[in-house]
């Protein structure tokens, strides 16, 4: 294989691979300003710049196009991770830290969270997605109330999930609640269950 050649096909896959980014970043982009619901592979073209052809030549179908455009996104957008709140002494601590950092993690992305929360039950694409994100809040939930005094208290675990779910802090971010404030009024919750 000569070296114009290897160029040739370097040159092409990077084209292909660049191709590609700016469909999932067009896919994105759409999702977070008018919602997947209405995110279509037409509008997702237009804004990529290619014709839908090229969209198809990618990706075989709307929940490939929606799955790489989760993926990226979620790369970009990553949600807290148990590191941020293990280090805490206390139990108090260790909530009120995993509390605001997803309620700071909401802040920043809380127009894409809009979006799928809302479309979720009509756009079959998102809801395998939405699912392990629940997932995770689930498991986040259950290793903090583990984690804590009361720990054997199903109602703790309970109250937690709830605390991290993304339309709980919406619905408190409809109150005028600041983060901290957010935080501290989920705190009480748990610590009313340790009485």
């Amino acid at each position: 294989m000569t070296k114009t050649r290897r160029y040739t096909q370097r040159k092409r896959a990077a084209d292909r691979e660049e191709t590609r980014l700016r469909i999932v970043e067009a896919a994105m982009a759409l999702h977070e300003e008018i919602g997947p619901s209405d995110t279509t592979i037409s509008a997702i073209a237009q804004r990529a710049g290619v014709q839908r052809l090229t969209v198809y030549r990618h990706f075989p179908d709307e929940t490939a196009v929606f799955e790489a455009c989760t993926s990226h996104w979620l790369e970009l957008n990553p949600p807290p991770v148990p590191t941020a709140w293990e280090a805490c002494e206390g139990d108090d601590e260790r909530v009120y830290a995993a509390l605001l950092a997803f309620y700071r993690y909401y802040r920043g992305t809380q127009r894409m969270w809009q979006g799928a929360h809302r479309d979720e039950p009509k756009v079959p694409a998102i809801q395998g997605p939405m699912a392990e994100f629940r997932a995770y809040l689930h498991g986040v939930g259950e290793e903090i109330g583990k984690s804590c005094a009361a720990g054997g208290d199903s109602r703790l675990t309970i109250t937690l999930q709830h605390a991290l779910a993304f339309t709980t802090w919406a619905s408190l971010e409809s109150l005028g609640l600041d983060d901290e404030a957010k935080a501290a009024l989920a705190l009480a919750w748990v610590q009313g269950l340790e009485r």
